[in-house]
């Protein structure tokens, strides 16, 4: 047994009560990278190896994915990589891919532009 001094241990509870959060913030962020079909749930298989169940409970907002599945889907997937940001309160990063996107879009554009006036 444990003495009855010292630090106490966390309870959890915040964790519980934000989880549901945690849950449809990844959901909403998968379902506006592929939709709600079915397309979405092979998509989401194929990118971290889980079940068909598994899949669709993350697309249902029942579960999260957890560890390595979610790198895997923030590494995938910009809208859930955004998602975690926002949840993390890391809004800044997402602006720098933002940016980083607009920069290729323009560098392109620019190259275009200049292949059109030689």
């Amino acid at each position: 047994m444990f003495p009855k001094m010292g630090k106490t241990f966390p309870s959890g509870d915040d964790w519980k009560r934000d989880r549901p959060t945690y849950q449809m913030a990844i959901a909403s962020a998968l379902k506006r990278e592929l939709g709600g079909s079915h397309q979405a749930i092979k998509t989401t298989m194929r990118w971290t190896g889980v079940s068909e169940r598994t899949a669709k409970n993350w697309l249902a907002g029942s579960h999260g994915p957890a560890g390595q599945h979610l790198i895997e889907l923030m590494r995938r997937s910009e809208e859930v990589c955004l998602a975690v940001l926002r949840l993390s309160e890391r809004d800044n990063y997402g602006l720098a891919l933002d940016l980083k996107e607009i920069h290729a879009t323009l560098s392109k554009m620019i190259a275009v532009l200049e292949d059109a006036q030689s």
